[in-house]
């Protein structure tokens, strides 16, 4: 995982994924924020504050090994993915207050992200085998800075000044980073495929278990605090789809950590069948909740 061409691809794949979400946005819709300050001042502080510390807590309730547990605490410190806009459109969430999510969430992880995971790397201790340290020291965050925002930089000039190539480039840009996030986890996954197993054994139900914590927090906190259910649905799809390409491209290229990678590869496999899941128990009760309604309001008459 640490080859040269590894440290290579992962650079530049997440570079792409940047770029598409890049070309989905527009400085309003970082303006746009103010549009929905309940909801977006909800998911920040769950994304910034809950998410970190609920991650620490379950490592130490479930005992996962430091180097699994700081590798997780850098997944739960990444933003959201441009994923959780698909899994908004399917499941009836807010897809424009995603898309402005997502673009605040991806500024703001350049010094979260560091951050967290410079925490968590300093109580678990890992064994790096000599590897680097995510710290708020100059060089690393350029590394941090070069790797988040200038892609989407990047993206947002193109559809600017080229709205043209951007709608061209939109579409296979948006299918190659599909792409990219499963090699991205296959590579991670082999890499270490000796220790698979243990791993798995190590860390697996901690990922389940963060994924379904956040997606579930992610809906119950802003409906308590009266956000519509469709931003509800937006935020929860937010924090739940965390961006496990960006997590294993840190890990790999600035900690030059394949261990630390594991569980960002694990959550890129579960991910994906979790959130479906829970999309779809929300249409479910979605249906019975109106189907209620409906038939109180027969009875009324």
């Amino acid at each position: 995982m640490n080859s040269p061409f590894i440290s290579a691809f992962l650079p530049a794949a997440v570079a792409l994924v940047m770029v598409g979400l890049g070309l989905s946005l527009t400085v309003q819709d970082f303006l746009d924020v103010r549009n929905h300050r309940r909801a977006a001042a909800v998911t920040m502080a769950l994304q910034l504050v809950v998410l970190p510390a609920l991650c620490f807590g379950l490592m130490l309730a479930l005992q996962v090994p430091p180097v699994l547990a700081s590798g997780m605490m850098l997944l739960a410190a990444s933003p959201g993915g441009t994923i959780s806009s698909l899994f908004s459109h399917l499941f009836g969430g807010d897809v424009a207050l995603n898309v402005t999510l997502t673009a605040v969430n991806s500024v703001i992880a350049v010094v979260s992200i560091p951050l967290v995971t410079n925490l968590g790397l300093a109580y678990f201790q890992p064994d790096l085998g000599g590897g680097g340290q995510v710290t708020l020291q100059f060089g690393k965050m350029l590394q941090v800075f070069a790797i988040v925002l200038v892609p989407v930089a990047v993206g947002m000039l193109l559809r600017r000044y080229r709205p043209s190539l951007a709608t061209v480039l939109d579409r296979p840009v948006r299918i190659g980073s599909s792409v990219v996030l499963a090699l991205a986890v296959l590579a991670s996954i082999f890499s270490e495929r000796a220790n698979l197993p243990g791993y798995i054994a190590d860390v697996g139900p901690a990922v389940l278990l963060f994924c379904a914590l956040n997606l579930a927090l992610g809906f119950v906190v802003p409906r308590a605090v009266r956000v519509a259910r469709p931003q509800a649905i937006a935020a929860s799809f937010e924090i739940g789809a965390h961006n496990a390409t960006l997590a294993i491209t840190i890990a790999v290229s600035v900690l030059h950590s394949s261990q630390l990678a594991v569980p960002a590869a694990v959550y890129g496999v579960f991910m994906i069948p979790v959130a479906a899941l829970f999309g779809r128990l929300l249409t479910c009760a979605s249906k019975e909740t109106r189907q209620g309604g409906r038939a109180s309001r027969r009875t009324a008459h």
